[in-house]
């Protein structure tokens, strides 16, 4: 069979195999939830695990997982054995391995290790889960951590600080801040609030080595540059997806300006280097303090999910199959304040959104047609609820 370049790229865009892209397959059964939180003067002790069944919309309590100083991320590897913290404490700041003990939900922690940076704020997985990459906020630093073979965290391979020209807001852009780090192939995206720019590194998985993308290469087919937002942005996190023509697209939510800045490459990788679209997060009529949170593509493609903290909402949008971009489809309270962070469930058919005020954590069920978000079940009395992560 002969392999186009056009199958090649639509290959190489689609998204990763996970139990969410299988949603529909999913067996009618419950599901471990842990939940990251905010320890200092909030009353929490660190993550804590809930059974969340697919059948009613429901979270139980199961009880504090481990104790652990501020996890606001958590990272499940893909074997489901070990799961990952971001200890986001300022210069004290550490990254902690745990294994799991399935059965009772208990973590028990493996190794800490210094981030190699202030506040870390994101954590994910090189396409082999032998690499861990740390998103540093306050010192806008990258690390790259190898995951040996027992689940503990080894000396970080790779520790590169983001540079370039500083956006326009004083106050939030006095320096580089990475605020998420994602994998593609061994290409290496990192938005960086501060820069109002999603930096691209190459990764060397041999020896964990990140380094600045040269000029464009041919031989990788993605995005072959640094991708350039408008001033003010303040690029916070990142959704991949790919349309039905092969076209890859990059989602950056940008927290400063509530907005969604949509990429769009050509067959070819090639891309005119400021967004193809922008398009706010928020309804005309509102004029308060906002700040974007989270973004996320369904499983389906049929839709792209972002939160408001401020409005205190989840805007939904329709994309379009061909060309990827957003079409306003409807905002969603959130039933509580500062929806710091959301995710979808394994079965692809409900949103659970962390309300980090509010110390709750709403459950809704999405419209299969629609998009639109339907409340389903609440649970309160959670000490700032700020990152959740399903088990496989």
């Amino acid at each position: 069979m002969k392999i186009t370049r056009r199958f090649l790229l639509a290959f190489l865009f689609l998204p990763p195999l996970t139990l969410s892209s299988l949603g529909s397959q999913a067996p009618n059964r419950t599901y471990t939830v842990l939940v990251g939180t905010y320890t200092d003067k909030t009353g929490s002790k660190g993550i804590y695990a809930f059974d969340f069944d697919p059948s009613t919309g429901k979270l139980t309590p199961k009880g504090l997982a481990a104790e652990t100083p501020n996890p606001s991320w958590i990272a499940v590897h893909p074997n489901g054995k070990w799961i990952y913290a971001a200890n986001e404490s300022g210069k004290q700041s550490t990254i902690s391995a745990f294994s799991l003990d399935d059965k009772k939900a208990n973590l028990a922690l493996l190794n800490q290790l210094p981030s190699e940076g202030e506040d870390p704020c994101y954590l994910s997985f090189d396409k082999s889960g032998k690499y861990l990459f740390v998103a540093n906020y306050t010192s806008g630093t990258v690390a790259v951590f190898p995951i040996l073979r027992d689940g503990k965290l080894g000396a970080p391979t790779s520790v590169v600080r983001d540079a370039g020209p500083l956006g326009p807001n004083k106050q939030r852009q006095e320096g580089p801040h990475a605020h998420w780090v994602g994998a593609h192939g061994n290409a290496v995206f990192v938005a960086d609030l501060g820069l109002d720019r999603v930096l691209l590194y190459r990764f060397d998985p041999v020896n964990g080595a990140l380094r600045k993308a040269p000029a464009p290469d041919a031989r990788h087919p993605f995005f072959s540059k640094d991708l350039d937002l408008y001033p003010g942005t303040g690029p916070r996190h990142v959704a991949i997806s790919s349309s039905k023509t092969g076209h890859g697209l990059v989602y950056v939510l940008g927290e400063l300006d509530s907005t969604v800045s949509v990429f769009i490459t050509t067959i070819e990788g090639n891309y005119s280097g400021l967004p193809g679209q922008k398009i706010t997060m928020l309804p005309t009529e509102f004029t308060g303090r906002n700040d974007a949170a989270e973004i996320a593509v369904h499983p389906s493609g049929k839709w792209l999910f972002a939160s408001n903290r401020g409005h205190d909402s989840i805007a939904v949008f329709a994309i379009d199959p061909q060309k990827g971009t957003l079409t306003p489809s409807g905002d969603f309270s959130t039933g509580g304040k500062e929806p710091r962070h959301f995710a979808l469930d394994p079965t692809d058919q409900f949103l659970l959104a962390e309300n980090q005020y509010s110390n709750n954590i709403v459950v809704f069920r999405i419209d299969p047609v629609s998009g639109a978000l339907t409340q389903i079940s609440t649970t309160n009395n959670i000490p700032s609820p700020v990152c959740l992560a399903f088990l496989p």
